[in-house]
């Protein structure tokens, strides 16, 4: 299915694009959280009216974006969690655990914006964790995962 991008999105394509997407990821996705609209003529000139509107939209997400990035940048955050002698946990720390702690130090991040691509964090130590806040924007953090 082709469709115009409404906004960037990651590993897609830039606002105003036309893309070639599979018919699910666009119905169930793009087109419902309005990232896209389908590619048809009337959409087009619909599109290319609002153009001024999206990017001035476009940018100033990305300097709230940027301004969020600051404040995490060298950010440390420790989780205490139970833990056996050897140093593996009692369970995980996850994305809601690393956007809890975010926020009890006043950083608001949503479970969503951490990522995690080894997975979840299973035993004591320092890890790496990036927060992407924008297609484009993304601040790494340090979490130290602590036993009681």
């Amino acid at each position: 299915m082709n469709v115009i991008l409404m906004e960037r999105v990651s590993n897609l394509g830039d606002l105003g694009e036309e893309v070639v997407v599979k018919n699910g990821f666009a119905r169930n996705y793009l087109i419902p959280t309005g990232r896209a609209v389908r590619a048809t003529d009337d959409n087009r000139a619909v599109f290319e009216g609002r153009r001024a509107e999206l990017e001035r939209n476009a940018n100033e997400k990305l300097a709230a974006a940027q301004t969020r990035a600051a404040k995490l940048e060298d950010q440390v955050v420790s989780i205490v969690v139970r833990a056996s002698e050897e140093g593996k946990l009692y369970g995980s720390v996850g994305t809601v655990e690393i956007a809890g702690a975010l926020g009890r130090i006043g950083l608001e991040v949503s479970k969503a914006e951490v990522r995690m691509p080894e997975g979840v964090i299973r035993a004591i130590g320092e890890y790496e964790v990036d927060v992407q806040l924008h297609a484009d924007v993304t601040e790494s953090i340090r979490v130290e995962v602590i036993a009681e």
